[in-house]
């Protein structure tokens, strides 16, 4: 290793830039949550409406996975990055725009824009949270790195629900003031401003580290990832288990975001707690701090047990738990929907490399098309929201009980399936 590719001080100093990228697009999804609340009441939404926003959001992964890979693969790193936060830049002034004029269009178009710009963030930060120091020390950092977009995760709803939902209510009934609406407004006015700023820094910080970064960064792509968007996606598709691996990722980021979305809502409801919207938002943070904790705990519970089993064993007690506040309703059902983000925890780094390992796709096709697959999160939350505005938010419950039942499903037939490719994968991401 040349002294310029040496890992050092200066590598752990890039590292921690990167590393604030991951926490950076954790926080900023996680908003999301309360932000559906928030547009229900400011633009009199039907659920199904509001569940838009995730939709508007998530879709970003279906459009953008496959060109962000590419993009990486004929350009280096570090400009892949800076294309990536001038996009989330771009985002966060278009939703400016939208708080400013009360325009629910804008804010679908500024998230699509915002989430564009964290999938390509995605797609290259991850191999450099693995590389930026010694190579024996690949999984720490990216599991370090991650733990971090986990933290992001758990502060963002609690954050989100102080600035968009103070003082406003959306139970059926009763009207938005238009103070409370202003209110709002004015707090995602603020929230954008504050995320275009720390994205600016972040951009200024990965510029000075440019020549560190690419120094340290993974070698020039192979011929094979090169290879245009629908080359690899035929490609991937042509593999069953890479199919398999999509539609279980599809499913589990469509439950676990469905959930989240409606949770400040669902808790908000009579029939459960009953609590204000703002107060129902904060503990939206629960869930998500559950997958936090859980993720510790699950990578402990990995080194003695088989992937397959823990899998199938969590998709199974979410699954349950969803049919719990199906079937029984009222206070005890409210917490018992919050500890469902503790068994999402290792749904997705899992399903992830079970796919890899038993996929007749190469890696790059397969990890593509999984991250792409990353689209559920726009299309089971609409699902969700029509059946609770059908029927109510504890029946809605049936809908991510099913993915969780099929997912369970998938594990089973995993651990019966031969595996092809015995290796980690340290640039996986977890959703």
């Amino acid at each position: 290793m040349s002294d310029a590719r040496r890992p050092g001080r200066g590598a752990s100093g890039a590292f921690a830039v990167v590393t604030s990228l991951f926490f950076a697009w954790g926080f900023i999804t996680s908003l999301i949550d309360p932000l559906v609340a928030a547009v229900k009441g400011i633009f009199d939404l039907t659920d199904l409406e509001a569940q838009l926003s995730a939709s508007a959001f998530f879709i970003a992964y279906g459009v953008m996975s496959f060109p962000a890979a590419v993009l990486l693969a004929r350009r280096k790193s570090v400009p892949t990055v800076m294309i990536a936060l001038v996009m989330m830049v771009a985002g966060c002034l278009l939703m400016l725009w939208a708080a400013n004029v009360a325009i629910y269009g804008l804010v679908l178009l500024g998230l699509f824009v915002l989430a564009s710009g964290i999938t390509i963030l995605q797609v290259a930060a991850n191999p450099l949270a693995a590389v930026l120091g010694r190579p024996e020390g690949s999984h720490f950092r990216l599991t370090f790195s991650q733990a971090f977009n986990s933290l992001g995760t758990f502060i963002g709803p609690y954050l989100g629900a102080v600035l968009f939902l103070q003082g406003l209510e959306v139970k059926e009934g009763t009207a938005v003031t238009e103070a409370a609406r202003s209110s709002s407004l004015a707090g995602i006015d603020s929230a954008f401003i504050w995320i275009a700023v720390m994205i600016a820094l972040l951009a200024v910080f990965i510029w000075a580290s440019r020549r560190l970064i690419t120094d340290a960064a993974p070698p020039p792509p192979t011929e094979t990832a090169r290879r245009g968007i629908v080359a690899t996606f035929l490609e991937a598709t042509s593999s069953r288990w890479a199919v398999l691996g999509g539609a279980a990722i599809f499913l589990y980021v469509g439950a676990e975001v469905a959930i989240g979305t409606q949770m400040a809502l669902f808790l908000n409801s009579d029939d459960v707690l009953g609590v204000s919207l703002e107060d129902a938002g904060k503990m939206v943070s629960l869930y998500w701090g559950g997958a936090m904790v859980g993720r510790l705990v699950g990578s402990a519970l990995l080194t003695r047990f088989a992937a397959t089993s823990l899998l199938a064993t969590f998709a199974a007690i979410a699954g349950a738990i969803c049919l719990y506040v199906f079937a029984v309703g009222g206070v005890s059902s409210g917490y018992a929907a919050l500890s469902i983000g503790l068994f999402n925890s290792i749904m997705f780094p899992v399903i992830f490399t079970l796919t890899l390992e038993r996929s007749t796709a190469s890696e790059e096709a397969t990890s593509g098309f999984l991250c792409f697959s990353i689209v559920g999160g726009a299309a089971i939350p609409p699902i969700v929201g029509l059946v609770s505005g059908a029927t109510d938010y504890v029946t809605a419950f049936i809908v991510p009980a099913i993915c969780y039942a099929i997912l369970a499903g998938f594990a089973i037939a995993a651990s019966r399936a031969a595996v092809r490719h015995r290796g980690d994968n340290p640039a996986a991401t977890v959703h």
